[in-house]
């Protein structure tokens, strides 16, 4: 979300936490710069397929996908999860890389946007995989736990889709279902921060 964080800044419930998100970016840009990484690779060929064409479209995207409720504090890669409210949790956009660090936070639950298919998932955590494109939940039916294209076809509202994923995440934080990934048992490995920079 690097260059769409003035988005994100202007929601901070206090002056503190927009500094502390400044402060994690600042860190983030020096990581990369000692790395020579180049951040505009950061857009995948998935990505581009699917009509992205810069990193600040996807930044933008992220920044979207978090609502509009103000951001009530930051944590550090891998640092403890300890208040309530949206946290801005400070990860490399890599999937693989940034639910690891969540999982480190603490987070016991995932909910997984994806427009174009991933092979992203935890052991240790349910992941709730969100299709974007009805056609995408239609040909992996048996992968996709959201059908959130429906709201694009006009089938539902995004209140309908937003009550069924709020039920979906009550049942299976509560044990009473399993996601798809979990019934597949289809996992990655956990990936950490390496000395080669990942953007």
């Amino acid at each position: 979300v690097r260059d769409g964080i003035d988005q994100l800044t202007s929601r901070a419930s206090t002056p503190e936490v927009a500094e502390a998100m400044i402060r994690e970016m600042a860190w983030y840009d020096a990581y990369l710069d000692k790395g020579r990484v180049d951040r505009s690779a950061n857009t995948t060929p998935g990505n581009k397929k699917g009509g992205l064409s810069n990193i600040v479209e996807k930044a933008m995207g992220s920044i979207v996908k978090s609502g509009s409720s103000p951001i009530s504090g930051v944590i550090s890669p891998g640092e403890k999860l300890t208040q309530k409210g949206l946290i801005y949790a400070a990860t490399p956009a890599s999937d693989f890389i940034c639910g690891t660090l969540q999982l480190a936070a603490g987070m016991n639950l995932h909910v997984f946007t994806t427009g174009r298919g991933t092979p992203y998932g935890l052991a240790e955590v349910p992941v709730i995989k969100v299709a974007t494109r009805a056609d995408l939940a239609r040909r992996w039916h048996d992968l996709m736990d959201i059908n959130a294209g429906t709201i694009a076809t006009g089938e539902k509202t995004i209140a309908d889709v937003g009550w069924e994923m709020f039920q979906l995440m009550l049942d299976v934080a509560s044990g009473r279902r399993k996601t798809w990934a979990e019934h597949w048992k289809l996992h990655n490995a956990l990936v950490l921060f390496n000395p080669a920079p990942v953007t």
